[in-house]
């Protein structure tokens, strides 16, 4: 057998093996999300110190463990509160998180 086959096999097996890791991530992930009211987080200033730019919807809906309330399609805005009203808007660029900004409810 030639050795560049053989490393080329290796390679390919690892690819594809790294793709079905990151895919079960992704349905887990989704999994957990959908069980959960939809916009809805424990906290929002603890998801706020969590955020960082370039994160991906899929890492926020992780980070998150519900799906985020859809409110605005340009630029594409997703949102989450929680139960004392608290709530993080995020804006998403290019598919990657952009800003986000916590509003607190009114003493």
């Amino acid at each position: 057998m030639n050795s560049w086959l053989g490393w080329a096999l290796l390679v390919a097996s690892a690819a594809v093996f790294w793709m079905l890791l990151q895919f079960g991530r992704t349905l887990r992930a989704m999994r957990r999300a959908a069980a959960a009211p939809v916009g809805h987080i424990g906290s929002a200033v603890m998801l706020n110190a969590r955020l960082h730019p370039g994160m991906t919807l899929a890492q926020v809906v992780a980070l998150t463990g519900s799906l985020g309330r859809r409110v605005g399609d340009a630029p594409e805005a997703w949102a989450w509160s929680d139960p004392g009203g608290a709530s993080v808007t995020l804006t998403l660029a290019g598919a990657r998180l952009a800003s986000w900004v916590l509003t607190r409810p009114d003493a």
